[in-house]
């Protein structure tokens, strides 16, 4: 296949029953498109069949491409997907689809603006939250607040698992990626803008799935060390190119 224009990486941690119906809605969503696009399924440490699945499902999509990432971590898996990409413009996106794939395109370039990094926003004018229990939204809130005090001032959704990165910044940017777990968008945000990339939230809609992986009193505390390792780094120079 010739360099595609669009790259779609999905890390796949334990995800046979959720991803089948995602890569269906995708793959007819980029039939729909006028440019070239592939597709990078990373399986991460999986346990449940998450890799034959995602391998199987390569006979009717071949622009389908699967990578296997021994070691866990979701951070890890977006790094590899984001490095062995070929696409002009490079787009993490959650297995679980909570955001309709049709809303890609929100994050790809007019003629009229340049990307660097675009990140999908639940907290935006525009946007909406489908089913999300009052709590969560709470806790998410609380812990973007750390993020914009201590690495990411102005961001209001660093979290989302949406955002796209323009080639050569995923290129520059991913190799000097520490953290491999949840994390590790708020470190690679962090790094883009210390190398003078702009940074764009997008409103997306999303949609809350009660399957969700995300452990929010474990994961939460986890990271708010993390943020202070990320200013740690920074200090010690961990983010030179």
């Amino acid at each position: 296949m010739t360099k595609p224009y669009l790259s779609i990486i999905i890390p796949a941690h334990n995800e046979a029953q959720r991803l089948p119906p995602s890569l269906e809605k995708i793959n007819v969503f980029l039939q729909s498109q006028a440019y070239t696009a592939e597709v990078l399924v990373v399986e991460n440490g999986s346990t449940d069949g998450t890799l034959a699945v995602a391998q199987a499902y390569q006979v009717q999509m071949p622009n389908l491409r699967v990578l296997v990432e021994g070691a866990r971590g979701k951070g890890l898996a977006v790094r590899r997907g984001m490095l062995e990409a070929t696409g002009d413009y490079r787009f993490m996106c959650d297995a679980d689809l909570s955001m309709p794939i049709e809303q890609v395109n929100r994050f790809l370039p007019s003629a009229q603006t340049a990307v660097d990094v675009r990140i999908g926003s639940r907290e935006l004018p525009g946007s909406q939250r489908y089913d999300e229990p009052g709590y969560r939204h709470l806790v998410g809130r609380v812990f973007n607040t750390m993020v914009r005090l201590l690495v990411l001032p102005g961001i209001q959704d660093s979290q989302c698992g949406f955002k796209c990165f323009r080639g050569d910044v995923a290129e520059a940017v991913f190799p000097l990626q520490t953290m491999g777990g949840m994390s590790f968008d708020a470190e690679v945000l962090f790094i883009a803008r210390r190398m003078g990339y702009r940074l764009q939230e997008v409103a997306i809609d999303w949609y809350f799935d009660p399957d969700s992986r995300v452990r929010l009193v474990e994961d939460s505390l986890r990271m708010a060390f993390d943020l202070l390792k990320i200013r740690t780094n920074a200090i010690q120079g961990r983010y030179e190119a």
